[in-house]
């Protein structure tokens, strides 16, 4: 209904930003608090980053759905309650005494009650659907609603049913014409004074094509345009884990454009499958979320000691262990840039918003290409599911990612094979079947001249040196750090990373505070501590226990204020207005 209700929006031309969220059990308990699944959208104009601090608009199906999300809502707001489920054991099972539609609980909301469920199921009725069949139609029957209020065309809708039930054409015509019915019931029923039409404006929007993406839709398709730009099959190998599975899902869709996955029996497995593609030639990625990247940094010592290219995505969640599967965080900062054993750096990036899920694929795999390392890309539950408008580019102006070439020179195809670049210091990427180079490689240290195996301890101390000077001379390539609003210098800059971006965009718009949004983790722009030093306060929020603070306060010698939310929700643009206004009078 949400993802629907998006596709809805988009062609409709409007600004938006959608929060999916739902529980960690494949088959929560129906009724139950902690069994609610929700999805939020903003909408309007523009400019939209996040999905919005209060709903304007909520459709509660039963009295488990009120309960948990009536607090989020601002008075006034609109409320449409689907009567049908607010029986006594349904109350009593989310722990209300009392009927909330009677006792004074929704006296400060603008209420609709509507039998959603009974009107569905009327509506329904002549396709013969047993009770439980034609009761999954509701969705459909409040989305009619819902786009009878905002005036949108039922046409896309239908036409997306039709694709995709047209195996089970019962079912298919019967969710059609409960979207009718629910769009007839909104538009003939007595309901104006509270279910009014809105009409929204087309945003103001950059010319060009645009479609809705999720997170995992655009990276997935920026590691087919970065194999298509260096020329290279790439390879996926994975294992499913929430919530980086949506990317298997989505690359396992575009064979066509050179793109293979495998779905390995384990974490270990997956990147080791992936570190083996790049050895034969082809982008070797792989994913998962903190848990799996635990289980592989073993193997990623192996890429970087044989320095071989490799994308790793790591989809952050909530919680040490199994945690907080479905919710996002940002806690794996750490992990990224010091969890590894041994003196094992490795360039991390982030992702800001889902689109940028698309820039930050292919500036990994060139980042791992030039360099010749395994390189780690951090998103978050949040993108993998959020949906946005994004404007698809033309990638003829996208520059090609270059392989090191391999040096002609009368040296032994063993040295040959570990002759690196001066700049990036990354060695040529030779490939079983390259005539005359055939060449050792391995987990053990090699020396630094020829790559064979060597235990002396000051070629051990260089080979280290080089693997960091691999790393920072990331910094030598991406460019300067740049401010993404606000004054040059002043009292106080927020300095944000990933996900966080949306909201942190706002309450900066709203404070007149300058805002620098990171994107490079490890190593960090070389400008960025020459920036930070024009304001007396850094704030830092970030979705974990102060990480990127302990990071900036590592590399830069900083002390920034650190603002952390562990609760597996975005952060709120209210919240970060009143911890700016908190600072700055601080400052004062």
């Amino acid at each position: 209904m949400g993802s629907q209700f998006a596709v809805s929006t988009a062609l409709a031309g409007a600004d938006f930003a959608t929060f999916p969220d739902y529980p960690a059990e494949i088959r929560a308990p129906v009724g139950t608090t902690f069994g609610v699944s929700a999805y939020q959208i903003n909408l309007g104009v523009g400019p939209i980053t996040t999905p919005g601090d209060a709903p304007e608009v909520l459709v509660a199906f039963n009295p488990a759905a009120l309960k948990v999300s009536l607090p989020m809502l601002d008075k006034g707001a609109l409320v449409i309650v689907n009567n049908d489920t607010f029986t006594a054991r349904n109350l009593a099972k989310v722990g209300y005494d009392n009927d909330p539609r009677e006792d004074g609980t929704l006296n400060d909301y603008q209420v609709v009650m509507a039998d959603i469920s009974h009107l569905n199921l009327e509506a329904v009725k002549e396709f013969g659907l047993s009770k439980s069949e034609g009761g999954r139609c509701k969705n459909f029957y409040a989305l009619g609603m819902l786009l009878w209020m905002f005036d949108r065309e039922l046409t896309p809708i239908e036409a997306w049913i039709q694709r995709r039930l047209a195996g089970t054409p019962t079912m298919r015509d019967a969710n059609i014409k409960a979207l009718h019915a629910g769009h007839a019931f909104a538009e003939t029923a007595e309901l104006s004074a509270n279910l009014s039409q809105i009409d929204l404006p087309q945003a103001e929007m950059e010319p060009g094509e645009y479609r809705s993406i999720t997170g995992a839709e655009a990276l997935a398709l920026g590691l087919a345009a970065a194999g298509e730009l260096a020329d290279r099959s790439v390879m996926f190998c994975s294992y499913p884990i929430t919530p980086a599975s949506p990317l298997l899902h989505r690359l396992t869709q575009l064979a066509e454009m050179g793109v293979g996955t495998f779905q390995a029996e384990d974490e270990i497995a997956a990147i080791c499958a992936a570190i083996g593609a790049s050895y034969g030639g082809m982008i070797g990625v792989t994913s998962s979320s903190g848990p799996g990247i635990a289980l592989k940094t073993e193997a990623m010592g192996l890429a970087v000691s044989a320095e071989l290219p490799l994308v790793i995505v790591n989809w952050q969640r909530g919680g040490p262990s199994t945690g907080l599967p479905t919710k996002t965080e940002q806690s794996d900062l750490y992990q990224a840039v010091y969890g590894r054993n041994g003196d094992t750096p490795i360039p991390v990036l982030s992702a800001s918003t889902s689109g940028e899920c698309f820039n930050m694929a292919i500036e990994a795999t060139r980042i791992a290409l030039r360099h010749m390392t395994p390189v780690i890309l951090l998103a978050d539950g949040y993108l993998s599911n959020a949906a946005e408008p994004w404007r698809i580019p033309d990638l003829s102006t996208i520059e090609p990612i270059a392989v090191n070439p391999v040096p002609d020179t009368d040296e032994s195809p063993q040295r040959r094979a570990f002759t690196r670049d001066s700049k990036s210091h990354g060695r040529a990427w030779v490939t079983p079947g390259m005539p005359d180079l055939m060449h050792r490689i391995g987990g053990l240290e090699k020396d630094i001249e020829s790559g064979h195996i060597s235990y002396d301890p000051a070629n051990h101390q260089r080979m280290t040196t080089l693997r960091a000077a691999k790393v920072d001379a990331v910094a030598d390539f991406i460019g300067d750090q740049a401010i993404e609003q606000g004054p040059d210098s002043g009292d106080l800059v927020v300095v944000g990373w990933g996900s966080t971006y949306g909201p942190i965009y706002q309450a900066t718009r709203r404070t007149g505070v300058s805002f620098v949004h990171l994107r490079h983790l490890n190593p960090l722009p070389r400008n960025l501590g020459e920036i930070l030093g024009r304001f007396d306060k850094v704030l830092v929020p970030e979705m974990n226990d102060g990480q990127l603070t302990t990071l900036l306060r590592d590399a830069l010698c900083l002390e920034p204020v650190p603002f952390g939310k562990v609760t597996g929700q975005p952060f709120l643009i209210r919240e970060l207005v009143d911890k700016i206004e908190a600072v700055r009078g601080e400052a004062s």
